[in-house]
């Protein structure tokens, strides 16, 4: 039987006519400068995913209250939540990329809201009936497919609208990920204590509140969220420009293409390695910091530490995509190798020379390089491939963001243990680390030079405007 090829039409018909993507078609007037809020009302929400762990002390004591009781969970089962969301996040963004990009960033978006809502109020009633495996399925998968879908249901919108500056878009967006957890943490830490009483710690009902104030934003970004009409261009942009900028183009690449290229694959390669790298760090910060500078770095410094690299983490994915609307994007990647590569085996000397400034302002930098090539990498994808299919070739690119999550602390954790047990003082113990994380970044730095533009054989017919489709449906190429 004949593969049926679904044009963006087919998906947009196939919801309530509200979701149709001819309903989200801007009308003349709009502001392009609406759609980064409507990106961050998901973003700033799915962004709770870091913030997470604050319910972790807390759900080891909801039988026992005060402290862990008989029957309570351990930190290592409730450790598997968070795993398990990072896991289908991209899992759900690799299956679901093509029908985001096809349905519409409101289908998408309305999809994560009713997601990722769905997915507390289980596991509210998990908590209720103090059943872990309601809590796996609903914060771990139905949240995790909410965190991929609504992850990047706006990216190739923005890039649509603006093509003049698709790195600082996307990094607007993306830092309200970053930032997210700034907001959910001390607004869930302050409504367990609201909720807290003789016995009850007050997850419960924290769940079913942010499960409910969450769906409200995301339906907000949802509801003004708009696309261009076919043909718009900013005033005052020049395609032919851009286009005469090396590695940018203006065709596209079909997603099931873009895969068979060696450029997705050098990308990916360079975004697993640079992630991995700084999750490996950005997970152990406190603990490390405190190791590394024992009576110097007490755990509120650690702490205070950990709240700074989250700034620096958001910042980062702003200020690190916007630059690279000028330097480029496999420029601003060979900075975060060259940078990072310094700055790693910077650390150990920082540690043994006790100098506690050093060692902050480094893992800072890096930290802020980490949130930087996630907002980066929506953009460097849509120099190569074009904006079509961004959505859903960048989708199945954050495979690389599961692989690294749980790459960069097997690496960190592992190595530390060994290194102790084999008798290496505690303040030497992450050294070995760092050079390793030194030399992944120069693997990055290769990959990341073998990127070149993309065989004009993978390039689509007919689709040098944003959003058009291949003729039929088909996607031919040139």
């Amino acid at each position: 039987m004949a593969e049926v090829m679904h044009t963006p039409e087919t998906y947009s018909k196939a919801w309530i006519p509200f979701l149709d993507r001819s309903r989200t078609v801007a009308k003349p007037g709009y502001s392009r400068w609406m759609i980064p809020p409507a990106a961050l009302c998901v973003h700033l929400c799915i962004g709770q995913a870091y913030a997470f762990s604050v319910f972790n002390l807390p759900m080891t004591k909801l039988l026992g209250v005060t402290q862990s009781g008989p029957g309570d969970w351990k930190l290592t089962e409730l450790g598997w939540i968070f795993s398990i969301a990072m896991l289908f996040l991209g899992i759900s963004s690799a299956v679901f990329g093509r029908w985001v990009e096809e349905g519409g960033p409101r289908k998408a978006m309305f999809t994560a809201a009713l997601c990722w809502a769905s997915g507390f109020l289980i596991s509210a009633l998990g908590v209720h009936l103090h059943t872990l495996w309601l809590i796996y399925l609903g914060y771990g998968v139905i949240g995790g497919c909410a965190l991929g879908i609504g992850y990047i249901s706006p990216v190739s919108t923005l890039m649509k609208w603006f093509p003049d500056r698709p790195g600082m878009a996307t990094g607007m967006a993306i830092m309200g990920f970053g930032g997210g957890a700034m907001i959910a943490s001390p607004l869930s830490v302050w409504l367990m204590g609201k909720f807290h009483t003789a016995t009850d710690v007050g997850v419960f009902n924290t769940f079913v509140v942010l499960g409910c104030v969450y769906l409200f934003f995301m339906m907000m970004g949802a509801l003004i969220v708009r696309v261009p009409a076919e043909g718009w261009k900013p005033e005052g942009y020049v395609p032919s420009a851009v286009a005469s900028k090396k590695l940018v183009t203006t065709n596209h690449v079909f997603v099931y293409d873009a895969i068979k290229t060696p450029q997705f694959w050098f990308v990916w390669v360079v975004l697993f390695l640079n992630t991995t790298a700084g999750i490996g760090v950005l997970g152990q910060a406190s603990a490390m910091s405190q190791e590394m500078f024992p009576g110097h770095i007490t755990p509120i410094a650690a702490a205070g530490l950990v709240g700074l690299m989250s700034l620096f983490n958001m910042g980062g994915r702003f200020s690190w995509a916007s630059l690279s609307d000028y330097i480029g994007r496999r420029n601003t990647y060979f900075v975060f190798m060259c940078l990072g590569f310094v700055l790693y085996i910077t650390v150990p000397y920082a540690g043994g020379s006790g100098n506690v400034v050093l060692f902050v302002c480094c893992f800072l930098v890096i930290v802020s390089m980490y949130g930087g090539g996630f907002s980066t990498v929506p953009a460097y994808l849509r120099d190569l491939f074009g904006t079509r299919y961004v959505g859903a070739i960048h989708g199945i690119l954050l495979t690389a963001w599961s692989a690294a999550g749980v790459a960069g602390p097997v690496i960190v954790n592992y190595l530390r243990e060994y290194n102790i047990t084999h008798g290496v003082p505690k303040a030497q113990a992450y050294n070995n680390t760092m050079y390793i994380m030194a030399g992944l970044l120069v693997i990055g730095f290769i990959a990341n030079a073998c990127v070149k533009a993309v065989d004009k054989k993978y390039h689509m017919k007919n689709t040098a405007t944003a959003g058009e489709a291949a003729p039929d449906g088909v996607p031919a190429r040139g």
